[in-house]
């Protein structure tokens, strides 16, 4: 039958469904989505992976209704994992993978030189949120930051009043740093106060809500009340397992419970997406480095200043490119997408969560970025996506950061084996400091602890992985470090904010 010959009545509905179809009311089927990220929180930590000490009733509720990722990984720090969750996109491509400081920071007389970081996310640049309020999306962050310092924002948070550069429709008044100080909970509730205004006006559309916690970074703060729990129950005031630290997580968990019961309440649990994700691993012991201004010559070797959470049955912790640095814990609820207590074991990383947002929302990919991830609807739906099988993943890390042991390196995990490179030191699994190039390589399948290195009795396995490790930075163009001509032994390993006139002058 020909379009002439359709009744007039027919002709109305056919027309009346294409018009139901394209207007507004069909992006029903966008959820919201709820991003919650914590600062420097481990894989241990939670009830659902593992953890015994603080109950975390909130986020195993979210675990058990969802999915429970055991392989999620990020960067080892903070300003890198929050620049790949807004670009879609590794460090190596971004430039942002040393942490920012106002302006700077950095270990200029080490033995490798620090190749140069970008210190601001471009304006002009894609970002998640630009991606979702294209689609309709109702765009809003809330807390931490750290993507830029001066007008635009800063380490504590996006200025309200320039948060329409990086796509977001509302961003919370910026904490007081009161919040930070004893008693305090380093603006948790605040947060969580300005993410509930910001759902409870934004259900016209779909929204998208980025909470960016400060907790569980140091120095750790937390309410007395919730600390003397701790102590009541035997934790002390000196690390591991400090009573402040223990209610630090503990607060966490409970704002989690406020977001879920406010979705509850609203009736928005079944149209919303709930993600959960830290931004690094935990600390576990943070390197005292000052008294390695003059080393030993044949035995240099880390003290420690800070003792938090055990990341075990990982490796190390925050700062680190071992898995207690790197594996962080990633849950995902999604009502009638996630069959609940799916247990993902499918290695996936922060490069996937900008796609798999665009990809729920419907929402069409930039053309005139590259987006390094891939979606995670299907791995999530159906527990299996062939494509991510066997993909490498990468991390990028040029630079110092003594306070965590973290030298030049970088890294690529596949098929279940993992291979560090040091550019030409490294400091040892006892804190021993040890110049010379050096490649490291575990079987995580068999050995998560990376207690076996496998580099010498497994050439073959090592040379194919760095030789796709070197073929991954060519292609991005991201360069290796070589020996820094202005390395000074006894000042190899001071941390300095006052960048020398040499660094200066390059930029």
């Amino acid at each position: 039958m020909t379009m002439k010959t359709i009744p007039t009545f027919t002709l109305f509905l056919y027309i009346l469904c294409i018009a139901l179809v394209q207007s507004p009311a069909a992006e029903a089927a966008q959820p919201n989505i709820l991003f919650i990220l914590t600062d420097d929180q481990g894989w241990p930590t939670l009830g659902s992976y593992g953890g015994d000490i603080v109950p975390t009733p909130n986020l195993d509720r979210l675990a058990a209704e969802g999915a429970r990722f055991t392989a999620a990984y990020v960067t080892p720090v903070c300003t890198p994992t929050r620049a790949t969750l807004l670009s879609g996109q590794y460090t190596a491509r971004t430039g942002m993978f040393h942490v920012i400081l106002n302006p700077w920071y950095g270990s200029p007389w080490a033995r490798m030189e620090e190749l140069p970081a970008v210190q601001h996310y471009p304006r002009d640049g894609f970002t998640i949120a630009k991606g979702l309020k294209a689609a309709g999306y109702t765009t809003g962050i809330m807390g931490k930051w750290h993507l830029t310092w001066g007008r635009d924002g800063n380490y504590m948070g996006l200025n309200p009043e320039y948060a329409h550069l990086y796509g977001f429709d509302y961003a919370g008044p910026v904490i007081s740093r009161d919040e930070f100080q004893d008693g305090g909970d380093r603006g948790v509730m605040t947060i969580t106060d300005q993410a509930i205004e910001f759902i409870t006006n934004s259900r016209d559309r779909p929204w998208f809500c980025f909470v960016s916690h400060h907790m569980i970074h140091s120095t750790v703060v937390a309410p007395d009340d919730i600390a003397q729990e701790y102590r009541d129950r035997g934790y002390s005031d000196i690390g591991p397992n400090r009573a402040i630290y223990l209610a630090g997580l503990d607060i966490i968990d409970r704002s989690v419970g406020r977001l879920l019961r406010t979705l509850d309440e609203l009736g928005e649990t079944d149209d919303t997406m709930v993600v959960f994700l830290s931004d690094n691993g935990g600390v576990d012991e943070r390197h005292e480095h000052r008294s390695m201004q003059r080393p030993h010559p044949r035995a240099p070797k880390f003290g420690y200043d800070l003792r938090e959470y055990s990341n075990a049955p990982l490796r190390d912790g925050k700062g680190s490119n071992y898995e207690g640095g790197v594996r962080v814990p990633l849950i995902v609820r999604w009502p009638g997408a996630i069959k609940p207590g799916t247990v993902i074991d499918t290695p996936v990383h922060a490069i996937d969560i900008a796609p798999t947002f665009l990809s729920a929302a419907s929402a069409p990919f930039p053309s005139n970025h590259h987006l390094d991830g891939h979606s995670l609807i299907r791995l999530m739906r159906t527990g299996t996506d062939a494509s991510l099988d066997d993909r490498p993943l990468f991390q990028y890390n040029p630079y110092y950061d003594f306070n965590w042991g973290l030298t030049p390196s970088a890294s690529i995990l596949r098929g279940g084996y993992k291979l560090i490179e040091y550019f030409g030191d490294r400091v040892d699994a006892d804190r021993q400091y040890i110049a010379g190039h050096h490649i490291e390589l575990y079987n995580l399948s068999e050995d998560l602890g990376e207690r076996n290195d496998l580099a010498t009795t497994a050439p073959e396995k090592a040379a194919d992985l760095l030789s796709q490790l070197h073929d991954w930075m060519k292609e991005l163009g991201a360069e290796i470090p070589g020996p820094n001509p202005h390395h000074e032994p006894d000042r190899a390993f001071v941390t300095t904010t006052t960048m020398p006139e040499w660094l200066r002058s390059a930029k």
